[in-house]
């Protein structure tokens, strides 16, 4: 668990309340910030990747003499400095070449860190490629390809994954406007051979282009715009299992409450059920009329059975009285 700060002066609990959590997050910003010997092509992917990241993007041109595997406390000062919750740290060393340290944080403290070495061969730069770029603040398509990225239990790849991710996703909404998917981001992985060298993971940048196909949906082409840049996976930090499970909670009050009984038909018409008891309709309560009396009605029964009954008895006095002849006049 997290140690928990209590505040001692107001200022201090406007301070942590603009700090507390969120039931739907600021997006995340990016710190990208060098060692004391970064090489140059590990500059310009930091530029590259510092380009696609803007607005939400923060850079640092002093040379910081920072291990992040060793000692990350000044990454976390920066991170809660900055209010950056995403870290990328260029460095370059005889055993280490062209590396690039990918950090998240929580709560301004590490989370987990990757570290990918860039092959200087193969990258290529924004500049290199001579094509029009996409808008700034713009998000991108993300495409992950290789069973490396898919695999069950974590590893590398599927950390790399999670970060780019993350890193790409931007503000979030509900909505997407077709004209604003403008470039796609690719990230391949080969087949991961037994006692061979790991894979590289591949990392194009391809600009969306629609043009007419004589049909209602367009025809789409992609062109690459940069940058290219290919890695080797080196060393990796895993997340502490407390500190995710506390940085995957979710704040009370985002799910919505389901309503029992209410549902929405085709047509859009809220529909609900009731459910009732069983019912006595003695004891039901009507209108009071006289004519629905229940003594009344007794009464009216009984006064029938007796008008029967009368007439009954002069039909067998009738009966039994011999034949009167009828007088002459």
């Amino acid at each position: 668990m997290l140690r928990q700060i209590k505040p001692r002066t107001a200022r201090s609990k406007r301070a942590l309340d603009h700090k507390a959590p969120l039931i739907t997050e600021n997006p995340k910003t990016a710190l990208f910030l060098k060692g004391s010997t970064a090489s140059q092509a590990v500059q310009q992917a930091m530029a590259d990747l510092y380009a696609l990241k803007r607005p939400l993007a923060l850079k640092f041109t002093k040379s910081n003499a920072i291990h992040p595997f060793e000692d990350a406390t000044s990454l976390e000062f920066f991170s809660e400095k900055n209010d950056a919750s995403l870290l990328v740290f260029g460095a370059h060393t005889k055993k280490r070449p062209h590396s690039l340290t990918f950090i998240r944080t929580f709560n301004h403290k590490i989370l987990d860190m990757l570290e990918l070495y860039l092959d200087r061969d193969s990258f290529r730069g924004l500049t290199d490629f001579k094509t029009k770029k996409c808008a700034v603040g713009l998000k991108p398509l993300l495409l992950f390809a290789g069973t490396p990225f898919e695999s069950p239990t974590p590893n590398a790849y599927t950390l790399a994954k999670s970060f780019f991710t993350d890193f790409f996703r931007g503000q979030e909404t509900d909505t997407v406007d077709v004209e604003g998917l403008q470039y796609l981001v690719s990230f391949m992985a080969g087949e991961e051979q037994e006692g061979g060298q790991k894979p590289l993971i591949h990392l194009r940048v391809y600009l969306l282009r629609t043009k007419k196909s004589g049909q209602r949906l367009p025809r789409v082409e992609v062109e690459e715009m940069g940058p290219r840049m290919d890695f080797r996976v080196g060393r990796m930090k895993e997340a502490d299992e407390a500190m995710m499970r506390e940085a995957l909670k979710k704040p009370r009050g985002q799910a919505a409450r389901s309503k029992k009984n209410i549902e929405t038909d085709i047509v859009g018409d809220k529909m609900g059920r009731v459910h009732l008891g069983r019912q006595d309709l003695d004891k039901l309560q009507t209108r009071k009329m006289k004519g629905l009396k229940r003594a009344r009605d007794l009464d009216d029964d009984e006064v029938n059975d007796e008008e029967l009954e009368f007439v009954d008895d002069e039909d067998e006095d009738d009966e039994d009285r011999p034949p009167q002849s009828k007088k002459p006049r």
